[in-house]
């Protein structure tokens, strides 16, 4: 068995970074589960704290992104100490690796700094279980967003 690929999780601060957020999110959402490109990126992301799981070598394995304020009302039920994590992508490559926990506690790191109390997010109900794990509870019904089963899910911080 090969040791686990080094990798690290950081704020995509500059545009490279978000180029790569982009990528990531392509390859997973459009690519793989055939959502509509224009449905993938939306208004919110410039304004979006957009998290990026890099390997040593530069290359981009995971991405997410925190809306809050007012770009989270929406989404949070209209409770600004709410925000929404959203758009959480790992490469096929890198799943089984942590990417994902890292990329959670990265953005659930980002909204304690921002003095947010919770984090709300649209989970695909195929991966209720993984949030879950990380302490996630579901609410309300499930819905469909851009064809595919979610639920709402909250821990509070």
């Amino acid at each position: 068995m090969s040791p686990p690929t080094p990798y690290a999780v950081r704020v995509a601060e500059d545009p490279a970074d978000r180029e790569a957020c982009f990528a990531v999110r392509k390859e997973v959402f459009v690519v793989e589960q055939r959502v509509p490109e224009d449905l993938e990126y939306d208004e919110y992301d410039a304004g979006a704290l957009h998290v990026l799981a890099v390997r040593e070598d530069g290359v981009a394995l995971g991405t997410g992104r925190l809306l809050s304020g007012e770009a989270a009302v929406g989404r949070t039920g209209g409770d600004l100490t709410v925000g929404s994590l959203g758009r959480l992508a790992v490469r096929k490559e890198a799943r089984g690796l942590g990417v994902g926990v890292a990329l959670v506690r990265g953005i659930e790191e980002a909204a304690r700094e921002l003095g947010l109390a919770a984090v709300d997010l649209h989970a695909q109900t195929s991966a209720l279980g993984f949030y879950e794990r990380l302490g996630y509870v579901g609410y309300g019904g499930e819905f469909y967003e851009a064809g595919i089963a979610h639920l709402a899910m909250r821990r509070s911080l």
